[in-house]
C-alpha cells in the first residue's frame, strides 16, 4: 500500500496561555512512502516523528495537507477505517488476558461483514503467532514474558487485523542493547516476510540505519533529507544530518576556506577547488582519518581505546567543537606519533563542510577516485 503524505502540516496551541502563539509539530510534509517498503522516521525528541505516525493512523486530525492510501483519500477517515496497525513504545497489552486472547481482541471487535467465526479468529490468531515465533507462550500474560516476548505480542496483535500499514512507534526503546538489536532483526524479517508498508518511529539512528529501506531525518517538524541510509550517510544535507548519522558522531571544527584550500586552524587540510573564500563548519567521519608521517591534520593525543578489529584514536584539536576527536583506524595499522601529537591525512569523501551559520552543505570537487 502506497502512502502519500502531501503538505501535511500539524499546528497544536501553546501551552503557555498568558503568551498564546502556536506550536508547529509537522510543518509542511511531503512524501511519498513506496508500496512495501520500510521508512525509518528519524530525528531528536520533538522533532514531529510520532506526531506524523498520529497523523498517518488518524488518532490526529491534519491541521492541513492530505494523506492518501494509495489512491483513497483517508485525511478524515476515523482510525478504525483505516485499516492501519500500530505498535505502541509501551506495548500495551491487557495485563488480564493471555497471550492468544491479546492477540485475538482485535478480531473479536469486527462487525459486519467483516465479522468473523472463532474458527477463523483463531486461524489467524496463530498465523501471527507463528510469524513472530511465539506459538508455545499462548497461555502465559504479559507479567509472565520478557520485554521482547511482549513486543512480538504488540506485533502480532497489530498484524492479526492484516493491516494495509503497519506504523511502529519507538517499539524497541525499552528493551536492552542485545535484546534491541535482535528484536529489530525480527522487526525487518516480519516485514519482508508479509510486504506490508511499514513505517518505523525511532531517535536511534543505529536502528533507523539497520533496517530501514529509505530513512526521513526530521527536526522542527520539517524533513531535512530522504534517501537510503547509506547514501544519507555519505552525502549529508546539511551538518544537522552530518552531526545526527554516525556512532561515534561525526567531528566538527571550526575551519575557513582561502584560495581553494580548506584551513582547520592555520593548517591547509583538503582541496576545495571551487569553493569561495569564507568561513566554514567542517565535519570529518571517524573513520576518514589515515595515519601518514607529515600528514595534513595535526592533532593532540589524549589516548588510544583498542576496540578488537578497530582502534580508536582520541585526541584534541583547540578548533575542535567536540570535547575530544575520535579518529577510527585499522587495528593493523601503525599510529604515527610527532610528539605529543598524532598526525593523519584524510579521506576527502569523509570530509564534508557547511556554511558557517545555515548549516546548508558546500559542495566541492572529489579527485577522480576519492
Amino acid at each position: 500500500m502506497k502512502i502519500v503524505l502531501k503538505n501535511l502540516t500539524k499546528v497544536f496551541p501553546s501551552r503557555n496561555k498568558k503568551e498564546g502563539g502556536e506550536v508547529i509539530a509537522v510543518n509542511n510534509f511531503d512524501f511519498e512512502i513506496p508500496d512495501g517498503k520500510l521508512i525509518g522516521l528519524l530525528g531528536p525528541s520533538g522533532c514531529g516523528k510520532s506526531t506524523t505516525l498520529n497523523l498517518i493512523c488518524g488518532l490526529e486530525p491534519p491541521t492541513s495537507g492530505q494523506i492518501l492510501f494509495g489512491d483513497d483519500d483517508v485525511t478524515h477517515l476515523p482510525p478504525e477505517n483505516r485499516g492501519v496497525g500500530l505498535v505502541f513504545q509501551n506495548y500495551a497489552l491487557y495485563p488480564h488476558l493471555t497471550v492468544e486472547e491479546n492477540i485475538m481482541f482485535p478480531l473479536q471487535n469486527l462487525r459486519g461483514k467483516d465479522k468473523l467465526s472463532k474458527e477463523e479468529m483463531r486461524e489467524r490468531m496463530l498465523k501471527a503467532a507463528r510469524l513472530v515465533q511465539i506459538e508455545s507462550l499462548l497461555e502465559r500474560k504479559p507479567s509472565e514474558m520478557s520485554g521482547g516476548q511482549q513486543q512480538r505480542v504488540a506485533i502480532a496483535r497489530a498484524l492479526v487485523k492484516m493491516p494495509r500499514v503497519l506504523l511502529l512507534d519507538e517499539p524497541l526503546s525499552n528493551l536492552d542493547a542485545r535484546l534491541r538489536l535482535q528484536t529489530r532483526e525480527e522487526i525487518r524479517r516480519i516485514q519482508q516476510e508479509t510486504g506490508i508498508t511499514t513505517v518505523f518511529v525511532t531517535h536511534d539512528q543505529d536502528e533507523a540505519m539497520s533496517i530501514s529501506d529509505m530513512i526521513v531525518v526530521m527536526k522542527d517538524g520539517i524533513i531535512q533529507q530522504i534517501g537510503a541510509p547509506q547514501e544519507v550517510y555519505d552525502d549529508p544535507a546539511n551538518l544537522f544530518v552530518a552531526q545526527f548519522l554516525g556512532t561515534p558522531p561525526i567531528n566538527t571544527f571550526d575551519g575557513s576556506v582561502k584560495d581553494g584550500l580548506l584551513y582547520v586552524g592555520d593548517k591547509a587540510i583538503l582541496e576545495t577547488p571551487g569553493v569561495k573564500d569564507q568561513p566554514v563548519s567542517v565535519a570529518i567521519r571517524p573513520e576518514g582519518f589515515i595515519p601518514k608521517a607529515g600528514g595534513r591534520f595535526v592533532s593532540h593525543l589524549e589516548r588510544v581505546e583498542v576496540m578488537g578489529r578497530d582502534t580508536s584514536v582520541v585526541s584534541t584539536h583547540p578548533n575542535s567543537r567536540n570535547t575530544f576527536i575520535r579518529s577510527i583506524i585499522s587495528a593493523n595499522s601503525k599510529l604515527v606519533k610527532d610528539g605529543s601529537n598524532v598526525t593523519f591525512d584524510l579521506y576527502p569523501n569523509k570530509v564534508f563542510i557547511f556554511d558557517a551559520e545555515t548549516g546548508a552543505r558546500i559542495r566541492f570537487d572529489l579527485k577522480d577516485g576519492e
